[in-house]
Parts: structure tokens; C-alpha cells; sequence
């Protein structure tokens, strides 16, 4: 049987760790943006450290980048099945957007679990 010191220390682990896994989870949180070009749209993600290096954390700042710089590179993200067969929002490409073949930014939202890419 387990002791009341047991039960407690159990408690501060599982209190600990997934408070861990908050903090991490919230250091590669990943920001999903939607590219309208002409042609077609495509999905993008970037870290919240990337966002601010672009000197901002939504669309705007995202737009702003690429109309200022002409070009950026980033990682576009698709659906796919993770390995226990839940889907996922993944990274598969690292692109480079061109300013003026793009249209329109758009914060993007899934209910997928968005991995972070490398």
C-alpha cells in the first residue's frame, strides 16, 4: 500500500513533468500562416523566435517581411498521419516565397497537432 509521503511525491513528479511539457511545448509553439498566390495556397510554419525576427507575431508581420525583403524562406506544412495514425500537421518542404507571386497572408488554424520543424 502507498504512503501519504508516496502519494505526495507521486504527485509533485506528474506536477512537474507536465509542466515541463507546457514550458516546452510553449518554446516550439509553431505559428501556421496561409499563403493565397495565384496559383494556389500553401501552408506555412514558423516559430514564435521567427516571427519575431521578422519584427512581429501575426500576418501582418509576415506580409510586411516578404513585401519589404522580396523573398523568404520557411517550411511548408501538410497533413499526414503520425505514428500512431492521429493526423498531424507536418512540416515537408523548406520553400522560398517570392513577393510578387504572393497575394494574400492569413493566420491559419487546424485542429491537427502541429509538429515543429527541424
Amino acid at each position: 500500500m502507498l504512503s501519504r509521503c508516496d502519494l505526495i511525491k507521486g504527485a509533485a513528479v506528474a506536477l512537474l513533468t507536465f509542466s515541463i511539457q507546457g514550458a516546452w511545448a510553449q518554446e516550439t509553439r509553431m505559428n501556421l500562416f496561409k499563403i493565397v498566390t495565384i496559383k494556389d495556397e500553401i501552408v506555412v510554419g514558423l516559430s514564435t523566435e521567427e516571427l519575431q525576427a521578422l519584427g512581429g507575431n501575426d500576418a501582418s508581420a509576415v506580409a510586411h517581411a516578404l513585401a519589404q525583403k522580396g523573398d523568404l524562406t520557411v517550411w511548408q506544412y501538410n497533413v499526414h498521419r503520425g505514428p500512431n495514425g492521429e493526423l498531424q500537421q507536418a512540416p515537408t518542404a523548406r520553400i522560398g516565397l517570392l513577393a510578387n507571386a504572393s497575394l494574400r497572408v492569413e493566420p491559419y488554424t487546424t485542429t491537427y497537432q502541429i509538429l515543429p520543424h527541424p
